[in-house]
């Protein structure tokens, strides 16, 4: 074996891929937008319950539970698909120790509105921007309040 094919030379990132994350980038931070303003600029749980059965703002049909079961160590909530295809719906599964405090539902919810809407693609970037649009935050702010969150989720067994 040649030592050319043991280290390839690295290429520049695809053009189209940086402008198709951008483009992404900059429609979550407008929908976020739209989102906030069609709702107010203080989202509450009963605000964002409306939004999860808003079809201009979650583009299908979610519905939140409170299971600690299906959710990974240390994992707040996750969106998990109905079936094969989006349109079949999501179970945004929340872990159980936040179903008494609807002030945290709106952090927890937010975050995972990119993954309804847009899938694998979406990544936690586009997660922290929606979230922290929509509730009117700074990124950073945003990403620390959402781990202060998660380091509350007891060890499996025990919330």
């Amino acid at each position: 074996m040649s030592d050319e094919n043991a280290n390839p030379p690295r290429t520049a990132p695809d053009p189209r891929e940086r402008d198709g994350r951008m483009a992404l980038s900059g429609h979550v931070a407008d929908k976020a937008t739209a989102a906030r303003l069609r709702y107010g600029q203080s989202i509450d749980s009963e605000a964002i319950a409306r939004m999860l059965a808003d079809r201009e703002v979650v583009r299908y049909p979610a519905a939140v539970v409170f299971d600690e079961a299906p959710l990974e160590p240390g994992e707040f909530a996750y969106a998990r698909p109905f079936g094969d295809h989006p349109a079949e719906g999501f179970q945004l599964v929340v872990h159980p120790c936040f179903r008494d405090r609807p002030e945290t539902w709106p952090l927890l919810i937010a975050y995972h509105i990119p993954t309804i809407n847009y899938g694998d693609i979406a990544t936690s970037e586009d997660c922290e921007l929606y979230g922290a649009t929509l509730l009117g935050m700074d990124r950073d702010e945003y990403y620390r309040r959402l781990c202060t969150l998660a380091d509350e989720v007891p060890p499996p067994g025990l919330g």
